[in-house]
């Protein structure tokens, strides 16, 4: 009888650890090369081809990857990341935020919730997620887990920070960003 109970106590357990969602931590870490990309984004709800390697041209850029647009943990972001991005691009660092859920809305999203402040672009598939080693099994298919990455112009991750709480974000890609700018004027 109690091996019958353990053996049942073990099987519900692995039961409920196969129902979650599977995840990438092992995002692309500090010091690494940034893989190049461009994607399909928006602007104001403005459609162009955005790309990794011409932003960067530019300066610093904050490349943060959210799991879907209109979610409440992704409007609080793109509200925290607009609000910061006239603070961002003062320090001279542009802000991008890239999604694999929901990509059909990303002119929208980039409109309400983005605040016509920075580009949000779209990634059918996770397969620009997947080259930054942040995926995450949704119910469908993979999407792209909360991840932010602070980019030197020359490509070098200057950070690489994953936590699906959106609050720190902003905070920590401020700061990379920051000690950047002092280092490089």
């Amino acid at each position: 009888m109690k091996i019958r109970k353990n053996f049942a106590l073990s099987l519900a357990c692995g039961l409920f650890m196969a129902a979650m969602p599977t995840q990438s931590f092992a995002a692309l870490p500090q010091g690494a090369k940034a893989p190049d990309f461009t994607l399909n984004a928006a602007l104001g709800g403005k459609s162009f081809n955005l790309s990794l390697a011409k932003a960067l041209k530019k300066g610093p850029v904050v490349l943060y990857f959210f799991p879907a647009a209109f979610t409440s943990g992704c409007t609080v972001e793109a509200h925290m990341f607009a609000e910061a991005t006239g603070n961002f691009n003062k320090l001279g660092a542009s802000v991008i935020g890239v999604t694999a859920g929901n990509v059909e809305r990303v002119a929208e999203f980039s409109k309400s919730e983005c605040r016509n402040k920075f580009a949000v672009a779209a990634d059918p598939g996770a397969k620009v997620a997947a080259k930054f080693d942040t995926t995450m099994q949704g119910a469908k298919q993979a999407i792209s887990n909360r991840t932010s990455f602070v980019i030197a112009p020359n490509g070098t991750i200057l950070l690489s920070y994953t936590d699906m709480n959106p609050q720190a974000h902003i905070e920590k890609t401020m700061a990379a960003v920051r000690a950047w700018k002092a280092k490089h004027g």
